[in-house]
């Protein structure tokens, strides 16, 4: 190499390392000058961390305004028009910034601008950086009205419990004080089986209700025969039939199947013919059928009864509803009979519906999944519940 070739590479060693001395320099001086974001910005992380969280995320700006909101807050009515809406949630805002300790409080609060609809906010707001407040609200509605059903449960449980036991104590001791009485003593023990059937029956529905709110409720699923499970029913149900001179029909046979449990499609079904016979009075007809519809089977249990009005329909799946509760205590009924059937509807994958008018009777209708549809006609059905074709004796 001779000496001109010396001089340039020495020239081109110097320039490129001024330069790497310049861009150095000039990112030590962006990292000097820019430390953080300008307001209103966010970085990309903690955009990306907001928008995984499921429940609602408000971020506000400096002056409070909303910089970004998840999907959840605005469908639980916590942002609207760029803003917080709730005066409650704006107060725990302010004492953020103020002292700069987190705030966390479960808020009830208007789910919207109009109506009387409620939502219980489990809400936390904590400062996010120098400019920004993030809010996080956890919507909570569903897990407080879970509770209240569990604790309303509870109480209705103990007062349904209280009243036969208290019964048979007051039965008892007054069977003591007339023992030298044979007839009372006869007329009081009558009265002290009664309660105890009544008891008993009430116990045995709770722990049925119960079974049925458990995950896998379905011990023994299988091909089910519909018409050996309306048979079933019907004979279990007879004697209370009977006894009320009701006369129980029982449409033809369908030859139609369902997935599910026997015996607790048998308990759904006899829980409806016992609720038919119970409402109807003396010299009425209560009558099931079977029938096919659109894949599903459906069982429908039709009374001449007392009918039920349109406002109390609603709530006759509810437990220990009664409609006419003079009468439930006349039959020994326990409030619980229909809850169950809609619980077993539910595990079983159909449901359970009523039409009802007051003085003209009313027709429950379960209905289940064929096991397998027909492949002829869109609908097969043998016997109609309004019109049934074979009489049970009762």
């Amino acid at each position: 190499m001779d000496g001109y070739e010396v001089v340039v590479v020495g020239l081109l060693g110097l320039l490129t390392g001024l330069i790497a001395a310049l861009a150095f320099r000039f990112s030590e001086h962006q990292q000097r000058t820019v430390p953080e974001q300008e307001p209103g910005e966010l970085d990309a992380g903690v955009v990306r961390v907001l928008a995984v969280l499921r429940s609602a995320a408000i971020v506000l700006g400096p002056d409070d305004r909303v910089v970004r909101a998840s999907a959840p807050a605005y469908a639980l009515g916590v942002v609207r028009d760029d803003a917080i809406v709730h005066a409650a949630i704006r107060d725990m805002i302010a004492s953020v910034r103020r002292d700069g300790v987190i705030a966390d409080d479960e808020l009830e609060l208007p789910r919207g601008p109009i109506g009387r609809g409620r939502v219980m906010l489990q809400v936390r707001v904590a400062n996010l950086d120098s400019n920004h407040v993030v809010v996080l609200a956890e919507d909570r509605t569903e897990a407080r009205r879970i509770e209240a059903i569990r604790r309303d449960f509870t109480v209705n449980v103990s007062h349904e419990l209280k009243t036969p036991v208290g019964a048979i104590a007051l039965l008892a001791e007054t069977m003591q004080d007339a023992a030298d009485d044979p007839d009372a003593v006869r007329h009081f023990a009558g009265r002290m089986q009664k309660e105890s059937m009544r008891l008993g029956a009430l116990v045995h529905e709770i722990i049925e209700l119960s079974r049925l709110q458990v995950a896998g409720a379905l011990q023994e699923v299988g091909v089910i025969c519909v018409d050996d499970v309306v048979r079933e029913s019907a004979d279990r149900s007879r004697v209370v039939a009977q006894a009320k001179e009701v006369t129980l029909t029982v449409g033809e046979d369908t030859g139609l199947t369902v997935y599910g449990d026997h015996a607790l499609l048998v308990t759904a079904v006899r829980n409806l013919l016992d609720n038919a016979v119970a409402y109807s009075d003396a010299g009425t007809r209560v009558g099931i059928g079977v029938s096919s519809h659109d894949g599903l089977v459906e069982i429908a249990v039709v009374d001449q009864g007392i009918g039920i009005s349109e406002a109390e329909q609603s709530r006759v799946f509810e437990r220990f509803y009664r409609v006419d509760p003079a009468r439930s205590r006349d039959t020994g009924g326990t409030g619980l009979g229909l809850s169950i059937v809609k619980h077993v509807a539910a595990d079983h994958g159909g449901d359970v519906s009523i039409w009802s008018e007051p003085g003209r009777g009313s027709t429950f209708t379960l209905r289940i999944p064929a096991a397998h549809v027909p492949a002829t006609a869109e609908t097969s059905t043998a016997g109609d519940a309004g019109t049934p074709d074979k009489e049970v004796d009762a």
